[in-house]
């Protein structure tokens, strides 16, 4: 004889669920178990093409959840993250390695990104106009009011949305609605800094390596390098990607080809396979590295 408990347990939980649908709250579990991770098996795999051919499959998936959970803020900064990475690393990287041979690939490259940019930002800002409502009406023209109302709570869609707009305004400065929305994006990375200086273990820290010396207030590269040593120490020298930060936003930009080149040895000298949750990190640093150091013709003037 069967037990009746299961039936028994779907009899009490439809009850319990009363006029919700049962797909609601099934695509809200999805939802929580898509978004609670930092990157599980892509960002810990040793195949980066692998994953780059994995990903888009992954995030068509998680915006058709998306698309059913409308409320569920996790989602938004999973596709905000995912889009922006894919972007960066799959997109407009590829891209970066044809500047030298094919500028007309390497230019259809980055504005391709941009697309990909753009997406992320949207997915950031319906998850802050979630949790503030209005953020999105208010970013561009009352900046610092509305960044001033964000709690701690709002750092991961708060650095997203900085990211994903830097990285869309730095595909084409020329273009004046890249120009301009690059003030926005380093006031909103500035708020999720106040907020949490060290996320995620430095996150915004390391983008500000690339940022600080672009800015217009003085001290910038002082600045970077700060950041640059606190993010090496909180990771214990076990990430390539600051070293390669700081050789390119402040050695090569002054032209030190001797500590640039050091910068990028060292970022290649960090064992990947000691890392596995920063192994994709790692690996898109390195293969950087690597480009850099076989260019160094074309990036310093002998």
């Amino acid at each position: 004889m069967t037990s009746s408990r299961p039936l028994l347990l779907i009899s009490i939980l439809a009850l319990a669920l009363g006029g919700c649908s049962i797909k609601s709250v099934a695509m809200n579990a999805v939802a929580d178990a898509l978004s609670s991770g930092t990157g599980g098996s892509f960002s810990q795999d040793e195949d980066l093409e692998f994953v780059g051919d994995a990903l888009p499959f992954a995030l068509k998936m998680m915006e058709s959840i998306n698309d059913s959970v409308p409320d569920h803020v996790g989602m938004k900064v999973t596709l905000a993250s995912g889009f922006t990475q894919y972007g960066v690393v799959f997109v407009e990287w590829p891209a970066e390695q044809l500047k030298y041979d094919d500028f007309q690939a390497y230019d259809a490259g980055k504005t391709r990104a941009r697309v990909f940019y753009w997406r992320a930002n949207s997915f950031a800002l319906d998850g802050l106009d979630l949790m503030e409502p209005d953020f999105r009406s208010r970013i561009l023209s009352d900046t610092d009011a509305v960044l001033k109302e964000m709690e701690v709570e709002s750092v991961p869609l708060l650095y997203w949305l900085g990211a994903s707009w830097l990285a869309a305004a730095l595909t084409n400065l020329e273009d004046p609605e890249m120009f301009g929305i690059f003030p926005v994006a380093a006031s909103v990375l500035q708020r999720a800094y106040e907020l949490d200086p060290d996320w995620n273990e430095g996150a915004i820290r390391e983008l500000f390596i690339s940022l600080e010396p672009v800015l217009p207030m003085p001290g910038g590269k002082e600045r970077s390098k700060e950041h640059y040593d606190a993010v090496i120490g909180m990771r214990g020298g076990k990430s390539a990607g600051p070293h390669v930060s700081y050789a390119t936003a402040v050695a090569l930009k002054v032209q030190d080809k001797d500590e640039f080149v050091r910068l990028l040895e060292m970022a290649l000298a960090v064992e990947v396979e000691g890392e596995p949750e920063s192994r994709l990190a790692n690996e898109y640093a390195q293969s950087k590295a690597r480009f850099l150091l076989d260019h160094l013709d074309d990036l310093f003037l002998e």
